[in-house]
């Protein structure tokens, strides 16, 4: 599987494009697929409980380590031609935003040295229109990527297998790819162990699975965009470096420099070629260029503040279902998410004793308060 760290050259002009528009008809779903995704709610909160057990304290079935905590800003970009004026990028303006740095399994002590997709998510305020059930009060838009452009747990046939599987051999990886070498997707459930271990600054980050991006179907990506970020993409972890090294260089960067990323959406424009169900497909960027709408900028700031991680973790909510129908997520992965991240967070709650919060504004996000934004270096 190729990662393309570039940028596309939005010179091309793309607007006379026949791309795919959204109909509730794109989602096939599957007779067994409840069932499946009950089980994999079942399994994830398994797996809270053996973290619970070895650290009295309970996080998410996925992306559990904290690698860094940053606030910035949103920024759409101004004169975007009509095919990229969707949904909250119709007009120029900025948006809030807090995002979190992560490591995408659910160890949250796991070692920085081993290869594993990283993950990057982000809250975005101020944000208006129909949104989904319960969420007209929250002017909120929650955006979350992968450091893989595709998803191995694919879909909710998929997922139930694979969770079945690493849970029964997690421990054991010689055992675990005999159990992955029969299956026809192996490529794709052995890559996680392969990718490069590289700064989190300079990641590329992915959506994986497909969203409505206003009236079209889009993947969404994440580049890193400044000189300083770029030229730290040959900087991969050494076993010298120590288990802790990828918030260290968080750390290290953000308090010198700021940061800044393209957001970037692929729009569909062929089913076949472009599954929706199925996230375990690459949608080819020679094909299907990227496009800019947008772009994050971070200023300089503590990028590891223990009250703005505790909050995050133990007391904010982070779901792509919360936000606007125009954004809604697509394909069986992201109706799996609807039921599998609110049975996480609710055994989460419990185990911690605590109250998750919708928060509805910056203002109630813990850590410091930012000054003006500087030019991104």
């Amino acid at each position: 599987m190729e990662i393309h760290n570039k940028t596309v050259d939005n010179t091309e002009k793309l607007e006379d494009r026949s791309y795919i528009r959204y109909e509730p008809s794109v989602e096939k779903i599957s007779p067994d697929e409840a069932e499946n995704i009950q089980a994999v709610a079942n399994m994830v909160n398994s797996m809270q409980q053996a973290q619970w057990n070895n650290h009295r304290h309970a996080y998410t079935g996925t992306h559990a380590r904290t690698q860094g905590l940053v606030k910035g800003k949103l920024v759409v970009l101004d004169n975007l031609p009509q095919h990229l004026r969707q949904s909250m990028f119709t007009r120029a303006g900025e948006y809030p935003v807090v995002c979190r740095y992560s490591s995408e399994p659910g160890d949250p002590g796991l070692d920085d040295r081993i290869p594993q997709p990283r993950g990057f998510a982000m809250k975005v305020f101020n944000v208006h229109g129909e949104m989904f059930e319960g969420g007209d009060e929250i002017p909120t838009q929650d955006i979350e990527f992968n450091s893989t452009p595709a998803l191995d747990l694919a879909d909710a046939k998929t997922t139930k297998e694979i969770i079945d599987l690493r849970m029964k051999h997690g421990g054991d990886q010689k055992e675990l790819y005999k159990h992955l070498e029969n299956r026809k997707d192996t490529d794709l459930q052995k890559f996680r162990d392969s990718v490069r271990n590289t700064h989190l600054e300079a990641t590329r980050q992915y959506s994986q699975t497909p969203y409505r991006f206003g009236v079209y179907i889009a993947k969404y990506c994440l580049v890193p965009s400044s000189e300083t970020q770029r030229k730290l993409y040959d900087e991969t972890v050494k076993p010298q470096d120590g288990p802790d090294i990828l918030r260290k260089w968080l750390q290290s960067f953000h308090e010198t420099h700021n940061a800044e990323y393209l957001l970037q959406f692929q729009l569909c424009e062929n089913l076949d070629d472009q599954p929706v169900e199925y996230a375990g497909k690459v949608w080819d960027p020679e094909k299907y260029p990227w496009q800019t709408v947008a772009k994050l900028v971070i200023p300089k700031q503590d990028s590891f503040n223990y009250e703005l991680k505790a909050f995050w973790e133990d007391v904010m909510i982070i779901n792509p279902w919360h936000g606007l129908k125009s954004l809604q997520p697509l394909g069986s992965s992201n109706r799996l998410r609807r039921v599998v991240y609110p049975a996480s967070s609710t055994l989460r709650r419990k185990m911690n004793a605590t109250k998750a919060i919708h928060v509805k504004s910056m203002d109630e996000i813990p850590g410091p308060r930012l000054g003006p934004m500087a030019q991104a270096a």
